[in-house]
C-alpha cells in the first residue's frame, strides 16, 4: 500500500507499513517541533496524520502528550454528571474494546519516515536497524510507519534481548516481535506441576507460541514433543528458545494448523481465551473469533489421543465473567467432541490487572480463574 502527501508544494508517495493492518491515512500534514500538542490531537482525532520532520525525541514527547489527552478524554470532568455505568459485563467489554480501538487509531496518526536500510532521517533518531530487522526482516526501500508502531518494535527488541523469567524452567524465554509473551506464569506452572499420564513418552503441543510449554514438557522428561503452529514468527521464536534451553533435540516443530498426524498419550493446548475479534496480529493469542481454535481443539482431540491418553486444555474463564461464552457452552463442546472431564486444576491469576480497581473490566478480572482441564475420550 502507498501513502500520499504534499510537502513544499510537491506531491510525494511512499510505501505504507502497518503491522496492525491499518490503511494509510487519506489526509497527511507535515509536523515538526513547532507543532502544538492540542492542535496535533485535534487533527489526529479527525483522521489527519502528522508526518514528522522535527527532532525524533520531540516526536516521542508529542506521542506521550497525545496519549495523555486520549486517556483523559474518557474521564468525566470534575463537575460533570457521572457517565452511566455499563448495564452488563458484556457491554463493559465492548465499550472498553471500542475505546481501545479509537485510542490506537488516534495515536497511530503520528508518522515517522524511514530511509533505505531502516535509517530514520531525523535529528537524534536512534539506530533501529536491528529491531526492525527482527520484526520486518530485511527491507531496503524507504517507507512510512507510525511512531507508536516503531516504539513497539523497540520495546519488543528489548524484551527479546532480556527475556522473561520462567520459574518452572529456572531460565528465561525470549519472545519475538508479534509472539505473545508468557508473562502470565500461572498457566506455565500448572503444566509443570500437573501429574503426567502414564507412558507419556510423546506429547503434542498445539499452538507452540514461544515454545515455553514444549520446553516444560521436555524438561519434565517427555522424550519427544511435536509442536505445531502456522505463524512463521512463532515457529522461529520457539526454535530459538528451544535451542537456548538445550531441548531442541526433543521437540519437533511442524507448520500445521492444529494437530499433527497420529496420536499421542498427551496433547496440550493453551488457546486464546476471549471469543472476540483481534485488532492486531499479536492479539490473536488472546482473542479468538467465534472460539475457532478452542472448538477445533475439542472437536479433533479424541481422534489424536492414544487409549488412556489425556488432553490438557489450559483456559481462563474470563470470557464467562464477561458474558461472552457460558460454561455450559464449553461443556457442550467437550461432550460433542466425544470427551469427558477427568480432572480440573484451578488457579487464580496473579497478574497486576487482577488487582487494578481502575480497570474497566476489574470485576471480571478479579473473579477470573485459569484452569487446566484434563480431558479423555469418552
Amino acid at each position: 500500500m502507498q501513502i500520499h502527501w504534499e510537502e513544499n508544494g510537491v506531491q510525494h508517495t511512499a510505501r505504507w507499513r502497518s503491522e496492525a493492518g491499518m490503511p494509510p491515512p487519506k489526509r497527511v500534514v507535515i509536523a515538526d517541533d513547532r507543532t502544538n500538542a492540542d492542535v496535533a490531537y485535534r487533527l489526529a482525532c479527525e483522521g489527519t496524520a502528522l508526518l514528522w520532520r522535527g527532532d525524533f525525541q520531540n516526536a516521542r514527547q508529542l506521542l506521550q502528550a497525545l496519549a495523555r489527552r486520549a486517556d483523559h478524554k474518557g474521564k468525566p470532568a470534575k463537575k460533570a454528571k457521572p457517565a452511566k455505568a455499563p448495564a452488563t459485563p458484556t457491554e463493559a467489554f465492548h465499550l472498553h474494546r471500542q475505546a481501545q480501538s479509537q485510542r490506537a487509531r488516534t495515536l497511530a496518526m503520528l508518522l515517522i519516515p524511514f530511509d533505505a536500510d531502516y535509517i530514520i532521517p531525523l535529528r537524534r533518531a536512534p539506530d533501529v536497524k536491528l529491531a526492525c530487522n527482527e520484526a520486518y526482516g530485511r527491507y531496503e526501500e524507504p517507507f512510512i510507519a507510525s511512531m507508536r508502531e516503531l516504539l513497539g518494535l523497540i520495546g519488543a527488541h528489548e524484551w527479546r534481548r532480556t527475556g522473561v523469567e520462567i520459574p518452572a524452567l529456572d531460565a528465561r524465554i525470549h519472545p519475538h516481535y508479534g509472539v505473545f509473551s508468557p508473562v502470565r506464569g500461572e498457566y506455565v506452572q500448572m503444566v509443570a506441576d500437573a501429574p503426567l499420564p502414564k507412558n507419556a513418552g510423546l506429547a503434542f503441543d498445539i499452538g507452540v507460541g514461544t515454545g515455553v510449554l514444549s520446553a516444560v514438557l521436555a524438561k519434565r522428561g517427555v522424550a519427544r514433543v511435536i509442536a505445531t503452529d502456522q505463524d512463521p514468527r512463532a515457529l522461529s521464536c520457539a526454535r530459538e528458545n528451544l535451542l537456548l534451553l538445550n531441548v531442541d533435540d526433543k521437540v519437533e516443530l511442524q507448520v500445521v494448523d492444529m494437530f499433527p498426524e497420529g496420536r499421542a498419550p498427551l496433547v496440550v493446548c493453551n488457546p486464546p481465551w476471549v471469543p472476540a475479534r483481534p485488532s492486531s496480529p499479536i492479539e490473536y493469542a488472546v482473542y479468538d473469533p467465534d472460539s475457532r481454535m478452542l472448538r477445533g481443539f475439542l472437536a479433533g482431540l479424541s481422534a489424536h489421543l492414544t487409549p488412556g491418553g489425556e488432553g490438557w486444555l489450559i483456559l481462563s474463564d474470563l470470557a464467562e465473567h464477561l458474558g461472552l461464552r457460558p460454561r455450559e457452552q464449553l461443556l457442550e463442546w467437550i461432550a460433542a467432541g466425544g470427551l469427558k472431564v477427568v480432572d480440573r486444576i484451578d488457579v487464580r491469576p496473579t497478574h497486576p490487572r487482577a488487582a487494578d480497581a481502575t480497570d474497566p473490566l476489574h470485576a471480571a478480572r478479579a473473579a477470573e480463574v485459569t484452569s487446566l482441564w484434563k480431558l479423555a475420550a469418552a
